[in-house]
């Protein structure tokens, strides 16, 4: 019996706004992506972000679109390979990762496992992201998150003055003390003035790295950034400039990447090992703020990764709707499932729907 492929609509509400540089995000929309293969199921998650992937309304129409061209004979491989990874992103992560999903459970494997032909890593550090907002609440996210037992905060800068987020990482440091791991994420918000401004007046704060400065599309800037002292790690930019181009330019020491914007768990994966042995850059994984399937997803290529580094994934508290238990966080770190592929580790169909708040 051929494969087929189901496409369901979702919206997951967050608690509360989480208001960055590049806009406040209030709730996540997306596509459930279910693949049937004779006795195996797979499950993927296609969740748009605006400013990073396609919309929303682009997504869903090419998995619709795919999945008619599935029922119609195209094999699943030739259906991701018809995807564009840049133009749709999201939907491409969809498909490829139910496809993973299935292949993994047919092995045996975690997704994890899969990836990395053996050997990953049974739970990956994370970091707390602590959003915009005034030096005082700042730095009471800071100390709420390390009594919590995160090591590396990730606080969110370029919303507001620079005096400001200057203030804010000074204090930071001086609440936490210096065994924290401190970053900041200014979404591309600064012009060259500011960001260099900032580097040079946070010198005492041992911040890890700065990243995202400016905005994508300036490498050679970011070049004469990093010259100053400040590690410099690349997000955006890694969305909208091709890989081997950041990696020939030397213009980053850090990579942040989000699967759901690079388009999958598979790419993801590749870029990531590019990155690391070719031009010696870490890699941190994060998400979108995705949902359970694209989240657990993102925890396995950490995993299958085995990075040190703590990974921007403790965001399934975001939601409204109460947390998956192995979505939880315990003394700042993130279990990696070892249930046969993914979607296991979210439970029945039943249960899956439910997350997503899809009717049976």
């Amino acid at each position: 019996m051929p494969p087929t492929i189901t496409v369901e609509s979702f919206e997951l509400e967050l608690e509360s706004p989480l208001k960055t540089a590049a806009g406040t995000i209030e709730c996540r929309r997306g596509v459930l992506v279910r693949l049937d293969a004779e006795e195996y199921v797979g499950y993927g998650e296609a969740t748009p972000l605006p400013g990073w992937t396609e919309s929303y309304d682009r997504c869903e129409q090419t998995l619709r679109d795919v999945a008619d061209a599935i029922a119609t004979g195209t094999s699943v491989r030739n259906a991701i390979a018809s995807i564009h990874a840049t133009a749709t992103p999201a939907a491409r992560h969809g498909l490829s990762l139910a496809r993973l999903d299935l292949r993994a459970q047919r092995c045996g494997l975690g997704l994890s496992q899969y990836l990395a032909g053996g050997g990953p890593r049974d739970a990956v550090a994370v970091n707390a992201t602590i959003g915009d907002g005034s030096v005082a609440s700042t730095v009471a996210a800071a100390r709420a998150a390390v009594d919590d037992g995160y090591q590396c905060l990730k606080l969110k800068v370029g919303a507001g003055a620079v005096t400001r987020d200057i203030a804010r990482l000074r204090a930071v440091r001086s609440a936490v003390g210096p065994a924290i791991e401190l970053r900041a994420d200014a979404n591309g918000a600064w012009n060259q003035t500011q960001a260099e401004h900032v580097v040079r007046a946070i010198d005492d704060a041992s911040v890890a790295y700065i990243e995202q400065p400016l905005a994508p599309g300036s490498l050679s800037a970011t070049n004469d950034l990093r010259a100053i002292g400040t590690a410099i790690a690349l997000d955006e930019e890694c969305v909208r400039t091709p890989i081997d181009e950041i990696l020939r330019a030397k213009a980053a020491d850090v990579l942040v990447i989000k699967p759901m914007a690079v388009g999958g768990i598979d790419r993801a994966f590749r870029i990531a090992r590019l990155a690391r042995l070719v031009g010696g850059v870490t890699v941190v994984i994060t998400t979108t703020i995705d949902g359970p399937i694209a989240h657990l997803g993102a925890i396995h290529l950490a995993g299958a990764l085995t990075t040190d580094t703590a990974c921007g994934l403790a965001t399934a508290d975001r939601f409204a709707d109460s947390t998956p238990d192995a979505l939880t966080v315990t003394d700042g770190r993130m279990d990696v499932p070892d249930d046969p592929g993914c979607s296991q580790t979210v439970g029945s169909e039943t249960g899956i729907k439910n997350w997503y708040g899809i009717e049976s």
